[in-house]
């Protein structure tokens, strides 16, 4: 029940600094307004370093927050199938009221904004070019080296890091991605970050929202699922895993 509670408010903790960066430099009238694309990844970079510590102070030593990392940690025997569904379904959760969180901060700007697309854009990705083949590929790419390097940042070759210090570097990885392989689709790799921000945006009432996009929501999903598995694979050939 501790991993359950640790992942749920770990990722409302990671959704409230992700999107609210993203609404930040978004909405109309907002002090952040046009800040672009480097305080978006350091943005989600830090959202991630602290729904880490969130979580894992909060009982979940995994602190995953995101059900493709939960996925391949369940191939790799951490989770049982029920463990990894039941963990998936409250990050989805988490990333629901994340989001709802953001709306409420922002609440006077939704009706100032007129762009549409850039209000979705705060709850989740959207292609730069909509060509689902390569922008599912995309997704596995980033969310591949997203798990692998996970992986390697841990791994006992590279000897025991300071307690503590992990989330640091994965934050620091979440930075990286998104400057190397996020302009394609908004390196999304997570479907708590993805689905349950785009659920908040499908049933809350924010003033003069448009459609929630759901012919793309799947990429965000199963992309980054495979990517985690293929991950996996190669880790364990390769005797990371």
């Amino acid at each position: 029940m501790n991993n359950l509670l640790g992942e749920f408010i770990g990722t409302i903790v990671l959704i409230v600094f992700g999107c609210g960066v993203c609404a930040n430099l978004t909405l109309t009238k907002s002090k952040g307004a046009g800040g672009g694309w480097i305080c978006v990844t350091a943005g989600w970079g830090f959202a991630v370093l602290l729904g880490v510590y969130t979580s894992v102070a909060l009982g979940a030593p995994q602190a995953d927050l995101n059900p493709s990392v939960t996925l391949a940690k369940t191939l790799a025997g951490v989770y049982t199938v029920s463990q990894c569904l039941a963990t998936s379904l409250v990050q989805i959760a988490g990333g629901i009221v994340g989001a709802a969180i953001v709306w409420l901060a922002y609440l006077p700007h939704w009706a100032e904004t007129e762009d549409k697309a850039a209000k979705l854009g705060i709850f989740c990705t959207a292609p730069a070019i909509r060509n689902t083949a390569a922008n599912f590929l995309c997704e596995a790419i980033a969310t591949f080296f997203l798990m692998f390097c996970i992986w390697l940042i841990f791994a006992k070759q590279n000897g025991p890091l300071p307690p503590a210090f992990g989330p640091y570097l994965v934050g620091i990885l979440i930075w990286a991605l998104g400057l190397s392989l996020g302009g394609p689709t908004g390196y999304a790799m997570n479907a708590a970050r993805d689905l349950g921000p785009r659920i908040a945006h499908a049933i809350l009432p924010i003033a003069g929202k448009g459609g929630s996009d759901w012919s793309y929501a799947w990429v965000p999903v199963v992309g980054p699922l495979c990517g985690a598995a293929v991950a996996y694979i190669v880790a364990h050939v390769l005797g990371v895993v």
